[in-house]
């Protein structure tokens, strides 16, 4: 082990690196801090180039947002900004180039071959992504490889007012193409709808394909329980196509805000090795490489994980990961810079992330071993939020994240529970 850490410093001293990360949300955030975390005693500090600044990554010692492009998901405005931040930054030094959000994988999936003089970086080929990323086709990989999943069919622009359901109602509504969505609006837009009979239905739809959004629509069993039932898994996968980890969080519980339905906002790290054998099968079988994430929930009907989405980066909430001492940032570099032979970690030390105060959690979690637990972690200092981190502090900081806290805590008076057409 002394031998590694002697040659990591080393390396780092000689021939740094720069992580350059692309977006500026939470996500952003998250892998900065990882990086920081790891590697900041060796002056490296990550720069991002997203659409627009983000609360999340302002004003950070440990992250500068360093281009902002609004025509960024332009194929040539792209390339165009990425080589030319790599011309001004490289210096000798290797630019570790991160994806943050589905839209910059497939911009990068696009674009990998212009890109590879300039940058290092994981990347799987543009067919896998299209059967991955397309939730139709997705669904028939978990077929093939033997995971479950809800009851689920889809609609289009043109048959959405005929459509029959296969299942009863209550049902999910989501986008099958989740960038197009993003850059739709209509009122009372939700990242992810629940309608509980067929008006709430038939108006949501309604309102969906009133809008720039004119692609297939997902209709989905919705699978009963609260945000408890939900699991949440990120992976990395190697440059030789071998899973190098499998970390599993179980969720207290999701945002419930408009915009971030479905995302998870508190978080504690646990281990099911029978779904993680399944997951490194499935992930080697079809030669995946870098960051994945599932989504899924526990169904109370039968026992049994049905899987929602796959995600093609690290999840939004992955700082649970490195939270429980798993560090992400050193398993891409570890692979991408240093070579380093590595076999399989599946994480199994338990840890409490959240995004949200604690009260929050407290309030609105009813599993009470779950609070329990919760309650123990805190107290045995397991317990970290993504903001709050001391080395990054700053005035302007700790404004943002006192904001930030309270904006939550009216978030959820508000929008606790409603997945509805209607504030």
């Amino acid at each position: 082990m002394s031998v590694i850490l002697t040659e990591r410093k080393r390396l780092f001293m000689s021939a740094p690196f720069i992580p350059v990360l692309l977006g500026s949300d939470v996500n952003v955030y998250g892998m900065a801090r990882s990086f920081h975390e790891a590697y900041g005693q060796y002056g490296v500090t990550s720069y991002a180039i997203g659409k627009k600044a983000l609360g999340a990554t302002s004003n950070s010692k440990i992250v500068k947002v360093a281009v902002t492009e609004p025509d960024l998901e332009n194929d040539e405005v792209f390339v165009k900004t990425l080589v030319k931040f790599a011309e001004e930054h490289q210096n000798g030094k290797q630019l570790l180039l991160v994806p943050c959000g589905d839209n910059y994988i497939k911009l990068l999936v696009r674009n990998q071959e212009a890109l590879r003089p300039y940058y290092t970086f994981s990347c799987i080929d543009e067919d896998l992504l299209m059967r991955l990323s397309i939730k139709e086709s997705f669904y028939q990989v978990c077929t093939e490889h033997g995971f479950l999943f809800p009851k689920t069919t889809t609609c289009t622009a043109e048959n959405y007012k005929e459509v029959e359901l296969p299942f009863d109602f209550p049902c999910i509504i989501k986008p099958s193409n989740s960038v197009a969505y993003w850059n739709c609006t209509f009122p009372h837009k939700k990242k992810v709808f629940l309608a509980n009979n067929k008006q709430e239905f038939d108006d949501i739809l309604a309102a969906i394909y009133g809008s720039s959004y004119q692609d297939h629509l997902i209709l989905q069993e919705y699978i009963p329980g609260e945000d408890c039932q939900m699991r949440v898994m990120n992976c990395y996968c190697g440059k030789d196509k071998k899973v190098k980890l499998i970390a599993l969080g179980h969720a207290l519980l999701e945002e419930h805000s408009p915009e971030g339905i479905g995302s998870y906002a508190a978080i504690i790290n646990t281990v099911d090795h029978a779904l993680a054998k399944q997951m490194k099968e499935f992930l080697e079988d079809i030669g995946y490489v870098g960051f994945a994430n599932f989504d899924m929930k526990l169904d109370p009907r039968d026992g049994k994980y049905k899987l929602f989405e796959m995600n093609l980066r690290q999840g939004r909430s992955s700082f649970f990961v490195t939270a429980a001492g798993y560090n992400l940032a050193t398993f891409l570099v570890n692979d991408l810079i240093l070579g380093q032979p590595m076999g399989c970690v599946v994480a199994d030390e338990p840890a409490l992330w959240s995004i949200i105060p604690k009260h929050v959690i407290f309030k609105y979690v009813h599993d009470e071993d779950l609070k329990a637990e919760a309650k123990e972690l805190i107290k045995a200092h397991r317990y970290i939020h993504s903001f709050y981190y001391e080395p990054d502090l700053s005035l302007k900081r700790r404004v943002y994240y006192l904001k930030n806290q309270l904006n939550y805590v009216k978030k959820y008076k508000k929008y606790f529970g409603n997945k509805g057409l209607h504030e």
